[in-house]
């Protein structure tokens, strides 16, 4: 197995923020926030140019496979992680546990949903499909979900506003691109590798700028190295309730094999580009976006090697 380039990215981002956490703050010379801004509009004005409308009414066919998926995505993996909040006392670990909503309610992740489908020979049109649609979907839904337990805390949310910005930043850019797509689609399409390293890196911008703010607050200190190891396990032990409990509704749904990887592969990944983004969005400044990012940041990297070794076992076993 091959370790996945970006996530070694990520890795030295945060190392690079806990060195370096100046250029973070906000009297820092270099405007990253003002970049960050510019970058999220940036991001989702290029996946308006991308999105093809045709294959999108194409794949509305398959209506169960699409409805699995997206209530997988937005509705079981968030109702896992509301079943075990009384678990989750005190400060810290309340904002933990809000991480944890965060990361079940973000939606699924568009290339790598698309590639992994493809290497283990499932349903190509109904992934590109539904990859493309959760992304629109959790526009509406993720703050949602955010907005219900942070509207009943002390920190001062307004679900209004976060839908107004969220409109502004990411909606508009996104319909803006669907309106151009006819004069820059192409041009899209033809560039998209290095569209997708222009993504790469606000997002790489994102987590430092997160981390570094964390950092210099302190905010990791009172995060233990259990913690961490419990944070994982945590992580590993959503991902697989979740490939499990999505194979069991496919083989009741009598899915043909094509389909159950689909659904599987599709439901159980989360959007790191959505999750930087949105957490730019959505959170105050009063909470802590390293921590904010931590389980989805665990998960990107630990969905992207099990489901590599699941897809190219499956590949193997097809050939056969």
């Amino acid at each position: 197995m091959k370790i996945d380039k970006f996530v070694l990215a990520v890795v030295l981002t945060i190392v690079l923020a806990y060195f370096f956490p100046q250029f973070g703050d906000e009297e820092s010379v270099i405007p990253l926030e003002r970049i960050a801004g510019i970058g999220i509009s940036m991001i989702f004005f290029f996946y308006g140019l991308k999105l093809s409308l045709s294959q999108l009414v194409s794949g509305l066919k398959n209506w169960r496979l699409h409805l699995l998926i997206q209530l997988s995505t937005f509705l079981i993996f968030p109702l896992l992680v509301i079943i075990v909040y009384p678990f989750f006392q005190g400060d810290t670990s309340e904002s933990v546990w809000l991480a944890f909503l965060f990361l079940a309610a973000l939606p699924s992740t568009v290339s790598s949903s698309v590639v992994m489908v493809s290497l283990a020979k499932g349903n190509m049109p109904a992934a590109i499909f539904n990859a493309s649609i959760s992304g629109l979907i959790g526009i509406v839904i993720t703050p949602l979900w955010v907005g219900i337990f942070l509207q009943q805390s002390n920190v001062d949310y307004s679900l209004g506003d976060i839908y107004l910005k969220l409109l502004i930043e990411i909606l508009l850019p996104v319909v803006l691109g669907l309106i151009l797509q006819k004069y820059l689609g192409k041009f899209a399409r033809k560039y998209s590798a290095y569209l997708t390293w222009f993504d790469k890196s606000i997002i790489l911008l994102i987590i430092y700028k997160s981390f570094a703010e964390s950092f210099e607050e302190g905010i990791f200190t009172t995060i233990k190295v259990i913690d961490l190891v419990l944070i994982s396990l945590g992580v590993g032990f959503l991902f697989f309730t979740m490939y499990f409990t999505i194979g069991y509704l496919s083989r009741r749904l009598n899915f043909n094999r094509e389909d159950q990887i689909t659904a599987q592969f599709c439901g159980t990944k989360k959007s790191l580009v959505h999750g930087t983004v949105f957490s730019k969005v959505l959170f105050p400044e009063s909470l802590a976006l390293g921590i904010m990012l931590l389980p989805l940041m665990i998960f990107h990297a630990f969905q992207i090697l099990v489901i590599s070794f699941i897809a190219t076992k499956a590949s193997r076993r097809f050939k056969n």
